[in-house]
């Protein structure tokens, strides 16, 4: 059962061909701690199929009428091919990224994804990680790339490297909202043993 545990809300952004893993991972590690969020297409249509043919039907679109990108305290963006250049061909979308980026709000994005950060001028002078493939378009839009850590977090900006990384990147959500405890909490409770002890 989810008990919420503060009023910000994430979203978890949904394109056709996104790494389900990456998406959903964030989602169930949200519920367990208690932060409210949503699934969004970038389509019209809610129903999105995953790169291995998962199907997901979104809480929302960014299409619906009255969505806003400011009711969120943060945007994630789920990595995959296609689903990456998906989200980048989102133009509502990378506008909002620029904004909050530009207000000193949270971004996140793994694997591909922190990729569409970096070619929108938002890892510029900042660390960060990706999928390995993907490194060298960070490298070249001036992220300070930590090519071997999972997960990066500099400042309001968390980015991780792939889907075996993925619980870990929802988790440095997690303790992005709630602290330390709440992230060890939900790491008790998926087994995840190999998680850092708050520093």
């Amino acid at each position: 059962m989810f008990k919420q545990m503060t009023d910000e809300r994430v979203a978890v952004f949904v394109a056709p061909g996104l790494e389900e893993i990456e998406g959903l991972t964030v989602v169930d590690a949200l519920f367990r701690a208690g932060v409210p969020c949503d699934t969004v297409a970038v389509t019209p249509e809610r129903q999105v199929t995953s790169s291995h043919e998962v199907t997901i039907v979104c809480d929302r679109s960014v299409a619906d009428a009255g969505f806003s990108f400011d009711d969120y305290a943060m945007l994630v963006l789920p990595g995959g091919i296609p689903g990456t250049p998906n989200l980048r061909a989102c133009e509502p979308l990378c506008a909002a990224l620029r904004e909050f980026a530009e207000k000193g709000r949270a971004l996140a994005a793994i694997c591909a994804a922190p990729s569409i950060l970096a070619e929108l001028g938002i890892l510029e002078g900042r660390r960060a990680t990706s999928n390995p493939a993907f490194q060298h378009v960070l490298a070249e839009q001036g992220a300070d790339v930590r090519a071997d850590e999972p997960v990066v977090v500099d400042g309001n900006i968390v980015t991780s490297q792939g889907a075996g990384t993925a619980m870990a990147f929802g988790l440095e959500i997690v303790r992005h909202f709630l602290g330390d405890d709440a992230a060890a909490r939900v790491a008790a409770g998926v087994v995840l043993r190999d998680w850092p002890a708050a520093e």
